[in-house]
Parts: C-alpha cells; sequence; structure tokens
C-alpha cells in the first residue's frame, strides 16, 4: 500500500482512489477493511494502513470511488482494569464518516468484551473473538468538497429562533408529498418555508442530525430515541431523515433553500459523549480506536461520567479538540449550516478540576477564524455543573434563569406564592444585566420552553409530569417544572378554563417577544402543541402505534391543521414577533441604561405600577406583586408600554403622565380573538381594565 497525506483524516477521494487515515496514538496496527457485496452477499478485504506518522495510521488505495462500504480494524492491547480495549475482532466506524451504510443491531457480537445477550451482561474482562461485521453499520466514502456559501449573517439583535425536529415538523404537512415527508427534503419544501416565513423565523435549530442509534435500554422497552441525542457518528447526516440515497446532497439543497428565503440553519450537535455508553458498553469506534483518549476517566477503567449517558469524550485532548473542529467546519462548509447549539457545554469545558469555559475547546471554537463568524450558542450545564453567563464572547447561552423567572411571574399558583417578585422579572425582560453585563442582552437566549420540558400548552395545563409511555415508572424529567394546570389536570373540555389557558400562553409569549435577548420558540407552541403531560418526551414506540395526527394529539409532531382556537394563538404569535421586528429590534443590542435623558426628560427604559407612578425601591421588594408596568424607548418619536397583570384578578392601570407620551395606542391584548382586537386610543392618565393573567401592549407616540 502507498502511504496518503497524514494531514486529512477519514476517507478523502482523490482523481485515481482514496486516501485513509486515522489517529490511533496507542495502536499497534491498523486495517482499512472494504465491503463489496458479490453474489448478494458482503466480502471484505483488509488492507494493512502500512505508514504511520506519529499517531496516525495512513494508506492509499487506488480504484476507490464514492459509495464505497468501509470500516477500520485497530489492533492493541486487551488491558481492561488500564482502560485498553483493543480487540480487532470489532469493525469500528471511521470518527471523520460523513455518511453510514446499515443499521446497528444489538447482538452479543458488537461488544469489546464476552457478552451473554444484546444488552451487553456478561464478563467485562475477557475478549471476545467474534466478529460483529454483520451487525454494526459501514462508513462510506463521499466525495463531496467544501463550498463558499452565502452567508445570511443575521445580527443577533434581529434573530428569532425556532427550535424543531426534522421529522416532526412536517410529518404531517399535507402539502408535501407522502414519501417526503419528516426529511431532508421536506426542511426546504416551499410549504415548510412559507410557514416559517409568515411565522417570523429567521433562524431554524434543529435537534440533533448528526448519525445516531437508540440506546440498547430504550429499545427493549419497545421503545425508540426520538430526539437523537446519543451520536454514532458526529459528521454524518442521520439517513432516516433522508428522502432520497444521498443524505447530504438532499441536506444541502434543504439548507440553500432555506437561505434563499432568509432562514438560517442551526444544528444542535452532541459531541459531549457518544453511543458508546459506559465501559460496559458496544465497541463501536471510539473505544475500539483508543479508549484512554476519547472518554474521561476517574482512573482506569472507571469512566467519568458528566453527561448521564456513561461516558463523557474528553476535549481536554489536542486531537479531541481537532476532531470536533474538523466536525464543525464540515457541517458550515460543505452543508453550509449557520451555527451550532452545543448539547451540555459545560461537559465539553472541563479541566480536571471543574468547568473551565476558557479551556482548549471553548477557545479554540472561539478563536477560529471560521466557526468564530457562525452563531455559538452553549447549553451552560451538564449533570454536575452550571456556569450560566461564564461563556466568553462570541459564545452565546441558553438562559434558564429567564425561563424559570417568567414562569413563576406568570404561572406561580397564588397558594405557592411569588418568591423572585417582580425585582428578578425585570432583570429577565431587560436582558439579564446581572448575568451578561460584560457581554450585552444578546447574549442571552431566552426561552420558556424547549424540546426537554413541557411544551407551551402543557405548561398551563398539568401540575406534573406525566412521562409513563417512556416505561422508566415516571422517574425520569424533572420534577421542577413551575407549571400551573389551573385547577384541572391535563386538557379540559370546559371552555372557562380553555380560555384562560390560551390568555396564558399568550401572555408568556409576549413576554419572551418583547424582552431584550433572542428569543427562541419551541415547534408547536404557536399553536398549542401537547405532549400529554410528558417533559420528556424523547422516545416513541417503535411499532408506530402512536405516529398519526390522532394518536397521542400529534403530540410528537407540528400540527398542521389547526382549530380555530389554536389558529388564534398562531396569528397572535405572529403579530408578536412583528411587533417585536418593528419595535425592538434596533433597541435591544446593548442594555438600556435606565438614567433620565435631560433633554427628554425620559428613561429609555422605566417601570410602573398600577397607579402609573414609576416603581421606587420599596415597590421592589413586595414579593408577592403580581403585575408590572414596562416602558420601552422604540425610537425619538415613540415607545412602546407594556402591561402585565399575573393577577387571577382583572385589575385597572393607569397609563403614565403627558411626560412619557402624548397619545397612547393599544396594539395588543391576550385577553381578545386576534382577528376580533380593535385598537383603542387613549390619553395619558386614562385607565384601562387588564383581564386576568393578561398582557396589554401600547404604542405610544410623542405628538
Amino acid at each position: 500500500m502507498k502511504p496518503a497525506d497524514p494531514r486529512y483524516l477519514g476517507a478523502t477521494l482523490t482523481e485515481g482512489g482514496a486516501n485513509f487515515a486515522i489517529w490511533a496514538a496507542a495502536a499497534d496496527a491498523v486495517e482499512v477493511c472494504l465491503f463489496n457485496e458479490v453474489n448478494g452477499k458482503d466480502m471484505e478485504t483488509r488492507f494493512a494502513l502500512s505508514h504511520r506518522d506519529g499517531p496516525i495510521f495512513h494508506g492509499y488505495l487506488a480504484g476507490v470511488r464514492a459509495g464505497q462500504r468501509y470500516g477500520f480494524r485497530v489492533y492493541g492491547p486487551w488491558r481492561p482494569d488500564e482502560g485498553w480495549r483493543f480487540n480487532s475482532n470489532k469493525l469500528l466506524i471511521d470518527p471523520y464518516a460523513h455518511q453510514l451504510s446499515g443499521d446497528l443491531t444489538y447482538a452479543p457480537e458488537i461488544y469489546g468484551h464476552r457478552a451473554l445477550d444484546k444488552s451487553g451482561i456478561g464478563d467485562l474482562t475477557i475478549r471476545d473473538d467474534r466478529d460483529d461485521a454483520a451487525f454494526v453499520p459501514l462508513s462510506v466514502v463521499t466525495g463531496h468538497h467544501r463550498t463558499q456559501f452565502p452567508r445570511l449573517n443575521t445580527p443577533w439583535a434581529r434573530t428569532i429562533i425556532y427550535e424543531a425536529h426534522v421529522r416532526g415538523l412536517t410529518e404531517f404537512n399535507p402539502a408535501i408529498p407522502e414519501n417526503e415527508r419528516g426529511t431532508y427534503k421536506a426542511l426546504g419544501h416551499p410549504s415548510t418555508i412559507a410557514y416559517l416565513k409568515e411565522l417570523g423565523i429567521t433562524a431554524l435549530e434543529l435537534l440533533p442530525i448528526h448519525h445516531y442509534v437508540t440506546e440498547p435500554g430504550i429499545q427493549n422497552r419497545g421503545r425508540e430515541n426520538y430526539w437523537g441525542y446519543n451520536a454514532l457518528a458526529f459528521s454524518a447526516p442521520h439517513r432516516d431523515y433522508a428522502a432520497t440515497s444521498d443524505p447530504i446532497s438532499e441536506l444541502r439543497d434543504a439548507v440553500a433553500a432555506l437561505h434563499h428565503a432568509g432562514i438560517e440553519v442551526i444544528l444542535d450537535v452532541v459531541y459531549n459523549h457518544t453511543a458508546e455508553g459506559g465501559h460496559g458498553g458496544p465497541t463501536l469506534s471510539f473505544r475500539g480506536i483508543d479508549s484512554k483518549t476519547f472518554y474521561r476517566r476517574v482512573k482506569g477503567d472507571i469512566y467519568d461520567d458528566v453527561t448521564g449517558c456513561g461516558n463523557t469524550v474528553d476535549a481536554r485532548r489536542p486531537f479531541v479538540v481537532r476532531m470536533i473542529i474538523d466536525s464543525l467546519h464540515w457541517w458550515t462548509e460543505v452543508i453550509g449550516v449557520d451555527g451550532f447549539r452545543f448539547d451540555l457545554a459545560s461537559a465539553l469545558a472541563r479541566n480536571e478540576y471543574g468547568i473551565d469555559t476558557t479551556g482548549p475547546l471553548i477557545s479554540a471554537i472561539a478563536s477560529d477564524p471560521i466557526l468564530r463568524e457562525r452563531k455559538l450558542i452553549a447549553e451552560p450545564w451538564d449533570t454536575a455543573g452550571y456556569a450560566l453567563g461564564d461563556f466568553p464572547h462570541p459564545w452565546r447561552e441558553w438562559n434558564d434563569h429567564y425561563r424559570d423567572s417568567l414562569r413563576q411571574f406568570w404561572l406561580g399558583d397564588p397558594a405557592r406564592g411569588f418568591s423572585e417578585g417582580v425585582g428578578d422579572l425585570a432583570s429577565r425582560l431587560s436582558g439579564s444585566h446581572d448575568i451578561f453585563y460584560f457581554r450585552g442582552p444578546t447574549s442571552s437566549i431566552n426561552f420558556i420552553t424547549a424540546h426537554d420540558g413541557f411544551t407551551l400548552q402543557d405548561l398551563v395545563s398539568y401540575q406534573d409530569k406525566h412521562n409513563e409511555p417512556n416505561q422508566e415508572g415516571n422517574r425520569d424529567g424533572s420534577t421542577s417544572n413551575r407549571s400551573w394546570n389551573l385547577g384541572e389536570e391535563g386538557l379540559s373540555k370546559n371552555p372557562n378554563i380553555i380560555q384562560l389557558r390560551t390568555r396564558l400562553q399568550k401572555s408568556l409569549l409576549a413576554s419572551l417577544f418583547l424582552s431584550s435577548g433572542v428569543p427562541m420558540i419551541n415547534m408547536g407552541d404557536e399553536v398549542g402543541r401537547s405532549q400529554n403531560g410528558s417533559n420528556n418526551a424523547y422516545s416513541l414506540p417503535s411499532n408506530g402505534d402512536v405516529l398519526s395526527p390522532q394518536a397521542f394529539n400529534g403530540g410528537w409532531a407540528l400540527n398542521w391543521s389547526p382549530n380555530e382556537i389554536q389558529q388564534d394563538l398562531l396569528a397572535a404569535t405572529k403579530n408578536l414577533i412583528s411587533i417585536r421586528k418593528r419595535y425592538l429590534v434596533d433597541i435591544v443590542r446593548e442594555f438600556f441604561t435606565g438614567q433620565l435623558d435631560l433633554g427628554t426628560s425620559r428613561k429609555d427604559l422605566a417601570w410602573f405600577r398600577r397607579n402609573g407612578e414609576e416603581m421606587n425601591d420599596e415597590n421592589w421588594h413586595q414579593g408577592d406583586r403580581s403585575y408590572l408596568s414596562m416602558y420601552v424607548e422604540a425610537s425619538a418619536n415613540q415607545a412602546l408600554l407594556i402591561l402585565l397583570n399575573a393577577s387571577t384578578h382583572e385589575n385597572t392601570f393607569t397609563l403614565p403622565a403627558k411626560k412619557w407620551g402624548a397619545l397612547y395606542r393599544s396594539i395588543f391584548d391576550s385577553a381578545h380573538m386576534t382577528s376580533e382586537f380593535e385598537p383603542r386610543i387613549a390619553q395619558p392618565l386614562e385607565s384601562t381594565i387588564l383581564d386576568a393573567h393578561g398582557v396589554q401592549i401600547w404604542l405610544v407616540n410623542r405628538s
């Protein structure tokens, strides 16, 4: 075998063949194994990568073309007590693979140790000599190259994020051919794009689309992993989301179509762990290449698991940093995506002492000349630590403090009290200065709901989680939801409760879209999507029993046929996003000062009581206060006045005096049907009645 270029890892096509290179520092030898079908059966041909450049084994094979299936076999010591689990009987997925062929079959053969069943139970100290090639996916040689993509570069202040699932977003869209629904192709369909555009979305954030598999324990319960947070190949699009045999081209085309419509694409990426699980898990890739380098260890064969998934990728290691950087480059330079949301980013930022957000990987991404221009979002926690506000520029962060504060204000059942008071609410609405004071309000990704937790509809319909379908005894999912069912658990037929729940959802959405920071809405919240009280809807039955619009209330997917109430919620969401875009996007780039302008005798941000007087120090410390008025300077001639009433009864609010504005015009009221709302003109110091659980928005004119 001729040598390859060791600078390029994975399989790289040339005019006459392909370079193969793999990083395996502790290995004794490596083989690349080509698979070709002969008389209906797969035949394996092995070639030793006989050239070595430090930790990189490499070789060139003439005649290899795109579509060639392959894998690696890595030879080395079997010393489990020290963490070495090399086993050349196990065919390994290339960490740099961009496409996989075939499915993973849970069988005793896929485990490096001597397993007795498909779950891996057996003697972890004995190396297994059975070959697993018939049970594992094969890597595929691809020929896609980097491209110069036109970039939207939507400013953060103008960004509206819609978090969605590839399959769930389009599965029930009647405008898309049935065989294309739930696929990458469907993402780029004109009807999908029209829906997002009409809603006002500027960025589509997709739940994981890297190739993933269902965990053995979930599969044993007759369920399948729906969300995708269990990566098998970091840089390969999930094949089951493709309508064609070329998932890479199909995904690229969808991203290009979304770009053409002015919509950016952000990927939720899961580099913090892999599908190999704990030390007793299957040997599929990293464990067989160099388990001690890829995974964090406490010592020997004991994994340092801060992800809750059995292992934690060790991002302290230079090669691991390189691999993740290369993967991110591939997604943005070959597929064309515009940014990344890093699942459990704190797990990737850990050193030997704790979370270090200036550590190797976080700093490498922030300083990379290409990646630093992309949108970078951190989930600033893992199972063992919390780092909200600690990530450096240009990173943004999911702000769960915002989520909890907004939920507490609007859904703090009076019997449970309003523990934070309105002071904390005001901090969240105005950009969380106390958290992001060095970085600006757009460092905060504001959200009330996300894939993980209750939907907006369930947030106002369920007091407790109902995760029984996951078959984990309802032990999974958070027990702290700050939800409120308004006295009736579950979806209701009572028209009064339905009306109040709809109003609360509108009020929560109004708070979200009128806050400083970057708003993110969860798929289907705009049409009242319900998961029947599940706050951990990560799995679905593997037999497809609930995969119809009628079953499970279509809760796992977007409802494309909303009823009248859901249509009203949709119209309200569109209206609120429009108000944000028209009046707020240019003034939320920096924090408000709250200082008096001597020329206008007004402030860029002011807070009022119900009587139209400004809040004083004593008012801020009244913990049971359930109402607040927020005044924001929108331009030299206009301002917005947002009235919030979280009380269980209506309240009268007095509009501020003439120095704040000469004329007030109501432009939104969460208590009214959007199609029936009629604006009202009012003078300074006039009164307005705000219904229970309601929000009113007033446009303030100077003259």
